[in-house]
């Protein structure tokens, strides 16, 4: 699905419904290189990844994980992170 979204005067987006529906409420803004991308935030992050996780992450820290997450994310973006 690609759908073209604009800001109003208050710099704000609005998402369409059947994209929340799908990837939640909440999302991350990373700049790109190339541009910006929105990436869903999980209700509880921590568990979602634990669930998805080996049992060597399941035992990391909490800075372990959040550092994880990141790699994650930028890996799923294709891009380096600015």
């Amino acid at each position: 699905m690609s759908s073209e979204v604009r800001t109003d005067q208050r710099g704000r987006v609005t998402i369409p419904k059947e994209v929340r529906d799908r990837y939640g409420e909440k999302f991350r803004l990373v700049e790109l290189d190339s541009g910006i991308k929105l990436v869903p935030i999980p209700d509880d992050p921590l568990e979602e990844l634990q669930a998805a996780a080996s049992d060597e992450l399941r035992e990391a820290t909490l800075e372990e994980l959040e550092e994880a997450a990141r790699e994650e994310a930028r890996e799923q973006a294709g891009e380096n992170v600015r």
